[in-house]
């Protein structure tokens, strides 16, 4: 596991975005666990938050021109990320998108920098990856190019069709998405946490059934 990947999953923990139980998911399965960013909800985890995403980014060796923020989770991701960003020595612009259009003052969809050049999505996870493809839409519509997309967590699970909603979406854009953690890393931190290890038996049983072989 990647150094920011273990940081966020410690910082999740801390901030109960990421916590371990019975939860029943959007898709009808029982997951033994459930990641909410929204609970990172104070100035400084999403200062940590926003590292763990530069990190990641470098990581991967995504080259981009500026981050946007798919309504409504990844506003604030992609805000802390170019903060973060600009800490390291870069400044890169960043925008984000409203649900429904502005049809008063400056109107529209879109706030922030104006979308152009290689535009690299950040969001929180990708189940079906609806609000990424909409936000694809926008930013080919403004005649900028897609240059890949980060999330915190790859759940890492099979879909209908058989792979996982990322491979499935990386391959239709023909762009990368990356992670700061996937389904493997918080195996491997419970596997080195023994106050979390009784949660490891029901984490690989779930990996074990849904889990998708890219």
């Amino acid at each position: 596991m990647s150094g920011h990947g273990s940081e966020f999953i410690r910082l999740a923990l801390a901030q109960s975005a990421l916590r371990f139980g019975e939860f029943t998911l959007k898709s009808g399965r029982l997951s033994p666990y459930f990641f909410n960013a929204g609970h990172f909800n104070t100035g400084a985890s999403l200062a940590a938050l926003g590292r763990c995403y530069a990190a990641a980014i470098a990581s991967a060796g995504i080259g981009f021109d500026m981050l946007f923020g798919p309504a409504y989770k990844g506003i604030p991701l992609a805000v802390t990320t170019a903060i973060a960003i600009a800490e390291s020595g870069r400044d890169v612009p960043c925008a984000f998108n409203r649900k429904e259009a502005k049809t008063h003052g400056e109107g529209g969809s879109l706030i922030g920098a104006p979308l152009s050049g290689r535009v690299l999505i950040v969001d929180d996870v990708i189940t079906a990856g609806t609000a990424v493809r909409e936000v694809v839409s926008l930013i080919r519509g403004a005649g900028a190019t897609v240059a890949g997309v980060v999330i915190g967590l790859d759940r890492d699970e099979v879909g209908p069709n058989g792979r996982s909603a990322v491979a499935e979406l990386s391959e239709e854009l023909s762009a990368p998405v990356a992670s700061i953690a996937r389904l493997d890393d918080i195996v491997g931190f419970l596997e080195q946490a023994p106050e979390f290890r009784e949660h490891l038996p029901r984490v690989l049983a779930y990996r074990q059934q849904w889990g998708a072989t890219r």
